[in-house]
């Protein structure tokens, strides 16, 4: 697939996403202030990658992916509810996220913590409600999903990494917290698009172990953007990783050490890719899109 082909595609789907996901939130029946508050981060922008890769899973597998919109949703939520926790005083303590004022500097606080509480407990509701989806199937990914985003899943991940900071941790620790911290909902999101399509245990393998590559792939050209990227493009500060004390890839491997694990990564990514037996065309342009990004 050409690039100008693959980015039309991404395109068009992110529109799609952006378009569904603040009428969710707005028929909410909530509060004024924290409507708003959910609102301005889920509006803030990005590129909607994890849904996109729950979509585009599906139609590899030769589904069509538009009644399962509110599932797509439902990963964006989780994963915005992440990032304004994640920018929070007592975590990473950002000012910036997408070329945006970050949450709590907008509304405070409390209220943004709410936000994202907010986000997150709706997401669920939201994947409960769906009128698209078979109740075991819909178990299933209730269950999936609670076990990625939290205490044995990202949670868990985003804990290890605060307990990491400011100290040397071999670099399978630093592998297992964000296999945790960014590879699960990843992997949640591709894993639920082969789901909802009736794929196979060894298609669901398969795909498991390239979200797994494939989400370590995209730390690790996360770790490098955070000293080659360009702050008006990524929408934050670089270097924040050093001034926060992360343990990283370059700093663990150096950074051309880290761009060769990033090769491996990406490697192993496209080979479970074409074991799984689907149309995988796209998500092989996806993968190299995910790590060759500056943004």
């Amino acid at each position: 697939m050409n690039k100008d082909t693959f980015l039309e595609l991404l395109q068009r789907k992110k529109q799609e996403i952006d378009e569904a996901l603040p009428a969710k939130i707005e028929g909410i029946d909530a509060h004024s202030g924290l409507k708003e508050a959910m609102l301005y981060s889920i509006l803030a922008g990005g590129k909607r990658l994890r849904p996109i890769l729950f979509f585009r899973t599906i139609e590899a597998l030769g589904k069509d992916s538009q009644p399962y919109m509110d599932i797509g949703c439902a990963i964006e939520m989780i994963h915005t509810y992440s990032l304004i926790h994640d920018d929070l005083p007592a975590m990473d303590d950002d000012d910036f996220r997408r070329g945006n004022l970050t949450n709590h500097k907008v509304y405070g606080e409390a209220l943004a913590i709410l936000a994202g509480d907010g986000l997150l407990t709706f997401a669920f509701q939201t994947i409960a409600d769906s009128k698209t989806i078979e109740s075991n199937v819909k178990v299933d990914l209730i269950s999936k999903l609670a076990t990625a985003a939290g205490p044995e899943g990202m949670i868990d991940g985003q804990a290890a990494d605060l307990d990491a900071e400011d100290k040397k941790i071999a670099i399978d620790e630093l592998e297992q917290i964000h296999r945790n911290k960014t590879g699960a909902l990843l992997g949640f999101s591709i894993y639920g698009g082969a789901k909802v399509a009736g794929g196979s245990q060894q298609q669901l393998v398969h795909l498991t172990h390239f979200a797994n590559h494939l989400g370590l792939a995209f730390q690790i050209q996360d770790d490098i953007l955070d000293i080659e990227g360009d702050e008006g493009i990524i929408g934050k500060p670089v270097g924040s990783d050093q001034q926060n004390k992360k343990s990283t890839y370059p700093q663990l491997l150096t950074l051309e050490g880290a761009k060769k694990k990033l090769s491996q990564e990406v490697d192993n990514a496209k080979e479970h890719l074409y074991k799984a037996g689907i149309d995988h065309t796209w998500l092989v342009s996806f993968t190299d899109y995910m790590v060759s990004r500056d943004h």
